[in-house]
C-alpha cells in the first residue's frame, strides 16, 4: 500500500475502526500511523517490533502509541480553574475519579501532507464545556533511515483566550522477545513525582536516592519494579534532549529522546490484571507538564490567543 492511500473500503466489512492506515518507510523503518488520533500503530527496525501493537479492530487499548493532549495524564476529579472560570471535565477514569490523557486520542485527523517517509495529520479542537479552548492540533511522524522516527505536536490557539495545554506520547517500547524483566533500564532522574496508591494524583516529590529502586542513572535489570512514576531533573545531552535505553538480554533495544520542552518524564511498566496483557511494553511518556497540572498549575503551557506551541520526540531501535 503506499502512504497515500487509504485502507477505507467501500463495504462494512472493510471500514477500519480506527480510520485510515498510513505506511511509512525509511531505510529498514517501517510505521503505521492511524488517522484517528494519529496513533502511532507500530514501529519496526529490521522487521522487529519496537513497540506494543493494538488489536487489529476496535478501540486503542491502554493508549497505547497515542499522543496526549491538552493535558498529559489525569486531572484529579476532572475540575480546574483557568482564567477564573470553575471548569468541570468529563471523568474518563471512572474508578479513580479522574479526567485520564486528554481529548484528542480517539479524535479523527485529516491528512495535511502524505510522504513515504511522513505524514503530518491536524484535527481541530472545539470549545466544550470541560476545555472551552479552541485549539488546532497538527501532528507529524517522520521516518529517518538512522534516528528512526521523530514526532512533533504544534499545538496552535485559534480562540480569544488563553489556553492552558500540555502534551505527551504514550508508546509502550519493546527492547527484545524475552521477558520485561530482563530488560535493562537506563534513564537519568534526579527527582520523583509520589502518587497516592489509589488514585495516583500527586502528593509531592522526593529525591530519587543512589542504590534506590528508582534510581536507572547506571543502566540495571527492570526486575519486578513496578513504576508508574513522573520523574524530573532528568539528565540532558548538550543539546537539552532526555533519552531512555531499553536492552534487551540478547542485544536488541530502543531508546527513546525528547526535546527540551518535555519537563517531565513518566514511565510505567505496564502492569494489568490480564495475563494477556502484563507487562508487555515499557510506557515512556515524555511530558511537558506533570500529572494534575490543571489543578497545580506547574508547568502548563499557557498559550495565548494566536501562539502555537511545539514538543517532539524521538524513537529508535537496534
Amino acid at each position: 500500500m503506499s502512504p497515500s492511500e487509504s485502507t477505507r473500503g467501500t463495504g462494512v466489512a472493510d471500514v477500519r475502526d480506527r480510520g485510515d492506515l498510513y505506511t511509512l518507510a525509511a531505510g529498514t523503518y517501517r510505521a503505521e500511523v492511524s488517522s484517528v488520533g494519529a496513533i502511532l500503530e507500530s514501529l519496526t527496525v529490521g522487521g522487529r517490533d519496537l513497540l506494543v501493537r493494538n488489536p487489529e479492530q476496535g478501540p486503542m487499548q491502554f493508549y497505547r502509541g497515542a499522543v496526549v493532549a491538552p493535558w498529559p495524564n489525569r486531572i484529579g476529579d476532572g475540575a480546574y480553574t483557568w482564567g477564573g472560570q470553575q471548569i468541570q471535565t468529563a471523568l474518563n477514569e471512572p474508578e479513580r475519579g479522574n479526567a485520564l490523557h486528554g481529548l484528542i486520542s480517539f479524535r479523527s485527523f485529516t491528512p495535511v501532507t502524505v510522504a513515504e517517509d511522513a505524514v503530518v495529520l491536524r484535527t481541530e479542537l472545539f470549545p466544550s464545556p470541560g476545555y472551552p479552548f479552541h485549539l488546532l492540533l497538527t501532528v507529524q511522524h517522520a521516518l529517518d533511515p538512522r534516528e528512526g522516527l521523530t514526532t512533533t505536536v504544534t499545538a496552535g490557539n485559534l480562540g480569544g483566550q488563553d489556553a492552558p495545554y500540555g502534551v505527551c506520547p504514550h508508546p509502550y517500547l519493546v527492547a527484545g522477545p524475552e521477558a520485561l524483566d530482563e530488560w535493562t533500564l537506563q534513564v537519568t532522574a534526579g527527582t520523583v513525582l509520589t502518587v497516592t496508591e489509589d488514585r495516583l494524583l500527586p502528593t509531592g516529590t522526593e529525591p530519587v536516592a543512589p542504590g534506590s529502586a528508582f534510581d536507572f542513572r547506571e543502566p540495571r535489570m527492570i526486575g519486578e519494579t513496578f513504576i508508574d512514576h513522573a520523574f524530573t531533573d532528568l539528565g540532558r545531552d548538550e543539546s537539552g534532549r532526555l533519552s531512555v535505553t531499553v536492552t534487551a538480554p540478547g542485544g536488541t533495544g530502543v531508546a527513546l529522546s525528547a526535546g527540551p520542552e518535555c519537563g517531565w518524564l513518566q514511565v510505567h511498566t505496564g502492569d494489568r490484571p490480564e495475563p494477556e496483557n502484563n507487562r508487555l511494553g515499557l510506557a515512556v511518556e515524555p511530558m511537558t507538564c506533570p500529572p494534575d497540572a490543571f489543578r497545580s498549575g506547574i508547568d502548563v503551557v499557557s498559550l495565548a490567543p494566536g501562539a502555537e506551541s511545539s514538543a517532539g520526540w524521538s524513537i529508535r531501535g537496534w
